[in-house]
């Protein structure tokens, strides 16, 4: 398992170090556009290997692709982060053409690779990785619905006073402040519903939360949050890896499923050897049906930038 990490700032670096650290992966490329960054972070890493205990190399280079050949997975975290105030739809006009240039770099050197994106805004950059590569709809993930879960289900635990580990839940439709749908009706406590706990009010307070996760982070980091997009990433590379068939929200190319064409949505996807096995259509309520829609539709605006 041969997986490239485009981008080694915080997030990509972040990506790198959880993949290596749970060692299942032979190699990890990090690529960077600025001069030694990807090479400096690769050794760091490497210099905690027999401290963390993992076997994996994880190299650098400078805008470099042909090390990147053969690769099984390649994780697209390049472009700017937000700022304090910045929506991730105010990224569209420079990572759109960083997240172009970088899928088909990637195809070039390895043509059967496995595409995560990461860079924001996540749907529309998926979708442009489509668009622009034209590759079979399984091979392209967007990482956001289990970045978006994973802070629902802590949000879920502070409220529950419970220990992550009792919860489970899944935030579907867009990765943006308004485009998120946390499915709270769904959400369980060991299989008892968290509606069985929380009041409608309490419950309206932990949705809220967790569709302003990013915003919040960043408002108190001055950017783009890193630990928990990196564990994301690095969960989704290791049911590619192990063939797991572990099911994950992601922004999968959408074409009837859920009534909706033509668009990188995230829904329920089982995620195994070849990327999106399968995308799982869930029986929404009329409320959650209509939310997914206007998730979608904002998507769609956003895309129409491009």
């Amino acid at each position: 398992m041969k997986v490239t990490v485009v981008g080694a700032g915080a997030v990509g670096a972040s990506c790198a170090e959880y993949i290596a650290i749970k060692n299942f992966a032979e190699e990890i490329v990090l690529v960077d556009i600025k001069e030694g960054f990807a090479e400096g972070k690769a050794m760091d890493l490497m210099q905690t290997a027999s401290l963390n205990g993992f076997d994996s190399t994880i190299v650098g280079a400078t805008n470099d692709y042909s090390k990147t050949a053969n690769s099984d997975v390649a994780v697209i975290t390049s472009g700017i982060p937000r700022k304090p105030g910045m929506t991730r739809e105010e990224l569209i006009g420079i990572n759109a053409g960083i997240v172009k240039d970088v899928a088909t770099k990637l195809i070039a050197e390895s043509p059967n690779v496995i595409i995560i994106v990461v860079s924001n805004p996540m749907d529309t950059m998926a979708y442009l990785a489509h668009k622009a590569t034209g590759l079979p709809k399984n091979r392209i993930i967007g990482m956001g619905g289990a970045l978006d879960s994973a802070r629902f289900k802590y949000r879920l635990a502070e409220a529950l006073e419970c220990p992550q580990s009792d919860v489970d839940a899944m935030v579907i439709g867009g990765h943006s402040d308004t485009g998120m749908v946390p499915l709270i009706e769904k959400a369980v406590r060991n299989s008892v519903p968290v509606t069985a706990f929380l009041s409608e009010e309490v419950q309206a307070e932990v949705v809220e939360a967790t569709k302003v996760g990013g915003a919040t982070l960043t408002k108190l980091l001055g950017t783009s949050a890193w630990y928990a997009p990196g564990a994301a990433v690095s969960e989704l590379v290791r049911a590619i890896a192990l063939d797991s068939k572990k099911m994950f929200p992601c922004s999968a190319l959408l074409e009837g499923e859920y009534g909706l064409n033509d668009i990188s949505l995230g829904v329920p996807c089982v995620i195994g050897k070849n990327g999106i096995e399968k995308i799982v259509e869930i029986e929404l309520s009329e409320t959650e049906k209509a939310k997914l829609a206007d998730s979608a539709e904002g998507v769609a605006a956003v895309n129409a930038l491009l």
